[in-house]
């Protein structure tokens, strides 16, 4: 796939008519075929976002386009597991199987869906289901309408490492054999990191960080030494400890070393630091710049 798969210019929305953004000024592109990994601590403002471009609700401000479209015209190539995995209780594994299919008739792979489902009793009612068993379910659901974005809220938060590791292992497979993007939010900062080639930060209803997770981590250095000036480039968060002053920088040039101890950030620090600092300046690297915003972004 080529293009953008998610582009937000100016985005905003509301919790209820008079009270707090929830976004604001909200301006990203997510290239489509990307697997991106959507962090931010609670109360962020990823689930709402995640709810504007399924569709769910609609913006008080800006534009989204979703695959070229509204996310209301592209709702039925678009798979969203929200965090409370809505299914319906009366229902049988089996029966929830069926119902995907019969709602995606065009698009749905029974191998997949199955894949997903592993050894759930067909016959198994959904009330019955511990909660990792129905996030399995509703992530067969998911993938078996073959998507061209999905879209996890919180995807494995319920689930224990192993059955974790398998599904991550199949979200990639569905991803590299199909071109799909999939956007994961968590407020676990490393819980995806390996699993994710693109990374957006929210945070205070922004987007904080944006792009090549690659990228983004190369753009900063973490450096430790005895010199106080760190001119030309942009500090994130220091600290002194005696005579040491150690950095974590966004690079402006190139670094001088034989003034500093250079290291890369890993990318739990880069995070970290990151929402310590909310007054840092947003990093978007051009290919995660929202149409408006790339001549400022490059001229940055």
């Amino acid at each position: 796939m080529t293009g953008a798969a998610i582009e937000a210019d100016g985005l905003g929305t509301r919790y209820g008519r008079k009270s707090r953004w929830a976004l604001r000024d909200c301006a990203f592109r997510l290239p489509a075929g990307r697997v991106c990994a959507l962090v931010g601590p609670n109360g962020a403002g990823k689930s709402t976002l995640l709810a504007l471009t399924a569709g769910l609700r609609g913006a008080d401000e800006g534009t989204l386009r979703v695959l070229g479209s509204s996310p209301v015209e592209a709702r039925n190539r678009i798979a969203y597991v929200a965090q409370e995995k809505p299914l319906y209780p009366q229902l049988t594994v089996r029966d929830t199987l069926r119902a995907g299919r019969a709602l995606n008739p065009a698009t749905w792979d029974p191998d997949t869906a199955e894949r997903v489902v592993g050894d759930l009793p067909g016959e198994a009612r959904v009330r019955s289901l511990s909660g990792g068993q129905r996030t399995r379910l509703a992530l067969a659901l998911a993938l078996g309408k073959r998507p061209e974005l999905m879209l996890l809220d919180e995807p494995m938060a319920d689930l224990d490492p192993l059955v974790r590791h398998r599904l991550m292992g199949v979200l990639m497979a569905e991803a590299a054999e199909h071109g799909t993007t999939i956007v994961m939010s968590s407020h676990i900062l490393t819980e995806l990191e390996g699993a994710c080639d693109y990374l957006l930060l929210v945070d205070g209803g922004r987007i904080r960080l944006g792009g090549e997770t690659e990228d983004i981590v190369t753009a900063h250095a973490l450096l430790t030494g005895r010199v106080r000036d760190l001119a030309p480039h942009t500090v994130i968060e220091s600290r002194t400890t005696g005579r040491q002053l150690t950095a974590l920088v966004r690079k402006e040039g190139p670094v001088d070393d034989t003034a500093w101890d250079i290291t890369e950030p890993s990318l739990e620090e880069l995070l970290l630091a990151h929402l310590r600092a909310p007054e840092a300046p947003p990093l978007l690297t051009p290919s995660a710049a929202a149409p408006m915003s790339r001549e400022a972004v490059a001229s940055a």
